[in-house]
């Protein structure tokens, strides 16, 4: 994909995700692993039916051999159990609505 630039509006959040995605996670500042690895966590507890809960994100978390502050897997959980796993990830992939004509 080298040399794509994918278009940005308000709602497309896949900009930061490719350039994320070509930083390796090392290079990655705290807050953004922080988050990366609950994103990752959530994915699959959603993917496998689990409840997705800050103990349980924890968990996938330390058995991935990595560790988050402790407030991201509550914040994370809380935004996904207010908003809904599927409606982020409709979010995420780009996928709302259409501009409005003019």
């Amino acid at each position: 994909l080298k040399g794509v630039k994918p278009r940005r509006t308000i709602r497309d959040t896949s900009a930061v995700a490719y350039k994320m995605a070509n930083i390796p996670a090392s290079e990655l500042e705290p807050d953004q692993k922080g988050e990366l690895l609950c994103t990752y966590a959530a994915l699959i507890l959603h993917d496998d039916g689990a409840e997705i809960s800050p103990a349980a994100m924890t968990e996938l978390i330390k058995a991935s051999g990595c560790s988050v502050e402790s407030y991201w897997p509550m914040l994370m959980a809380k935004m996904i159990n207010n908003v809904g796993m599927s409606e982020l990830i409709k979010m995420g992939s780009g996928a709302g609505g259409g501009g409005g004509g003019g």
